[in-house]
């Protein structure tokens, strides 16, 4: 496995006190384990969907759409027994302020309830920090519903700042 946390070196092992986790890219095999994940909440269980029809069309294409674009990366973490247990989605922006940066917006990022407390959104959220370093961001930047206050005093335990108000515009 790789030892450097570039995004071309997947898999990479990550290594949570006494548990070993691998990320890698995700594949349209991961497609039903990262809807279950991002399904796995009150918020998410309004706004996903599991039905076998919505995961072979509307999300497979999503998936497609996502994996052919050189700045996106959607990545899953598995257990040793191949089990997946986290997901997040990484996006690279280009824009003219800072200087022409290069933003990486962080999407997603769900892990599963019963690997929650131990460490491993703390370490894949560190290495999705250093995916960006690598990459050349300037800033990383992420979007969590207000709604998710242990989210927003997880973010702001690793030194993620509420920096900006965020507004969005529902286009359905």
């Amino acid at each position: 496995m790789g030892s450097s946390p570039a995004a071309d070196d997947l898999p990479y092992e990550l290594r949570v006190g006494e548990r070993t986790y691998v990320v890698t890219r995700s594949t349209v095999d991961d497609v039903p384990a990262i809807v279950d994940l991002l399904h796995d909440d009150a918020l998410g269980a309004a706004r996903e969907s599991t039905t076998p029809a919505d995961l072979r069309a509307v999300y497979r294409h999503a998936f497609e759409e996502i994996d052919a674009d050189p700045n996106q990366l959607l990545v899953v973490v598995t257990r040793q027994d191949g089990g997946v247990v986290a997901t997040l989605q990484l996006t690279f922006l280009r824009t003219l302020s800072r200087r022409g940066g290069l933003r990486m917006q962080v999407e997603a990022v769900r892990v599963a309830a019963s690997e929650r407390g131990a460490g491993l959104g703390q370490a894949l959220l560190g290495w999705a920090v250093d995916v960006g370093r690598a990459r050349g961001a300037v800033v990383a930047q992420l979007t969590t519903d207000r709604r998710r206050v242990d989210a927003h005093r997880f973010y702001q335990r690793l030194g993620w700042v509420d920096s900006h108000q965020g507004m969005k515009l529902d286009l359905t």
